[in-house]
């Protein structure tokens, strides 16, 4: 079973354009994000670096199932459904566009929590009408990546 495995997990709904910057797309929405990223900012070497500016409403709350994350992002997003919708319409036909992102690291002992035998169990998780009618009206992808962070055999 995997309930007491550690897991670190997610998820943000993003706003990316390749032309308009998060600033630009903060105030023809009028909602403050939580996170952004500006193009071309994230030199680690040559090669790292972002390729579009992003505008991002984040959940990283621990001890909450996916669906319980995306429900915060989206109480938060859903009154302004309309704006999100026509500039993510627009961006679109620029290369941009809208996504709902979750990211979930699996046996991630980095992030182990004390008290981790009362955790919850967040394995498992469902998107509900409400989420699927504001992705089809923002144009919204759904993005998933889940990594496992457990050490390779090969390794130890």
């Amino acid at each position: 079973m995997l309930r007491g495995r550690p897991l670190h997990q997610y998820a943000y709904f993003a706003l990316f354009s390749q032309h308009i910057s998060a600033d630009d797309m903060t105030s023809q929405l009028g909602i403050t994000p939580d996170e952004v990223s500006v193009r071309g900012s994230r030199f680690t070497e040559p090669a790292v670096v972002p390729v579009d500016h992003s505008w991002m409403a984040v959940c990283r709350e621990p001890g909450l199932r996916v669906d319980e994350q995306i429900t915060h992002i989206l109480d938060r997003l859903q009154p302004h459904t309309d704006r999100i919708a026509d500039l993510s319409r627009r961006l679109a036909g620029t290369g941009g566009g809208a996504v709902l992102h979750v990211v979930r690291y699996f046996n991630d002992t980095d992030q182990a929590q004390s008290g981790a035998a009362d955790a919850p169990n967040l394995f498992g998780w469902h998107l509900d009408r409400k989420v699927l009618d504001f992705l089809s009206a923002t144009g919204a992808e759904l993005g998933v990546d889940e990594y496992d962070m457990a050490e390779d055999e090969d390794t130890r």
